[in-house]
């Protein structure tokens, strides 16, 4: 049984991405995210226009009229939501916990995905795999994979992109959309990342908080490692210190980014202390642009 906390938590995520849904984002989700081919559908009489590779000779033979083949698009999509629940994520300076954007953010997809009768599958992942939920329809199974986001207890605090990707690979037979939601903090995951992105249409939500990027300066700090536990003390009010720590985010960063683009890995940035929708809209109208 769920706890009454936690169904209200639930509850309340589903009334606020459902609005955001069907306001915003079901239509940008359906052009963004065109069918994988087209299906036949019928013939119907010849008219002026039509392609003629289009017609079907051997209905039209048997006819007085020549005949020509209606596709359409065949629509049905499986999106799998593979999200980071290492210890990096259950950290904010400001605004909401990485984890909680995570899980809005899959609802706002989820929901989108089962308006457009498309299965939804989730992946919860630390430096092993946590959980696996295969793909379906339906608002009961999104409904069921937001209590998995939130009420998962994690086993693990380290980070092992490769060890999921390598996951996602065996168990995703066709082809997919495959949305990674995670800070990215790991190191030597392009191989792992490549081979997904050339099975799979592969979306990185890039999560970051402010301090990751610039310390303030507050004099001396104690900095504890969310997933190893290390604690180091640094003085913030040195100049140098700030610079250093600034030089070596922003290095991090040129890294992941370009490793994304030369994967071909379309990727929305997400930062802690700003709202998840404008970075999402943004996302889904540049896919429409360029044809999805």
């Amino acid at each position: 049984m769920i706890p009454k906390e936690l169904f209200k938590k639930i509850r309340q995520i589903e009334i606020r991405t459902k609005g955001l849904v069907s306001n915003i984002f079901g239509g940008e989700y359906h052009s963004a995210f065109k069918g994988t081919g087209m299906d036949f559908a019928e013939v119907r009489p010849y008219q002026f226009g039509d392609d003629v590779r289009n017609i079907d000779w051997n209905v039209s033979a048997r006819y007085p009229d020549t005949f020509i083949k209606i596709f359409k698009e065949e629509r049905e999509q499986t999106v799998l939501l593979a999200v980071d629940v290492s210890g990096s994520e259950d950290f904010a300076s400001a605004g909401m916990f990485k984890r909680e954007i995570a899980a809005e953010i899959c609802a706002v997809v989820a929901f989108s995905a089962i308006q457009n009768n498309d299965n939804v599958g989730l992946l919860l992942f630390s430096d092993q795999v946590e959980l696996f939920v295969p793909p379906k329809k339906g608002r009961k199974h999104v409904l069921r994979l937001i209590r998995d986001l939130f009420a998962h207890e994690q086993q693990s605090k380290g980070t092992n992109l490769t060890v999921a990707l390598n996951h996602l690979v065996h168990v995703l037979h066709r082809r997919s959309i495959v949305m990674i939601l995670s800070d990215f903090m790991d190191n030597e995951f392009e191989p792992a990342l490549r081979a997904v992105a050339r099975r799979h249409d592969t979306i990185a939500v890039h999560l970051t908080d402010p301090v990751e990027s610039d310390l303030p300066n507050v004099g001396l700090m104690e900095v504890t490692d969310a997933e190893t536990g290390q604690h180091v003390l640094i003085d913030t009010s040195s100049e140098a210190v700030r610079e250093s720590y600034s030089s070596t985010a922003a290095r991090r960063r040129h890294i992941v980014d370009k490793t994304f683009r030369r994967l071909r890995v379309d990727s929305i940035p997400v930062v802690t202390d700003e709202s998840y929708v404008e970075p999402l809209i943004r996302f889904f109208r540049q896919r429409n642009r360029v044809g999805g």
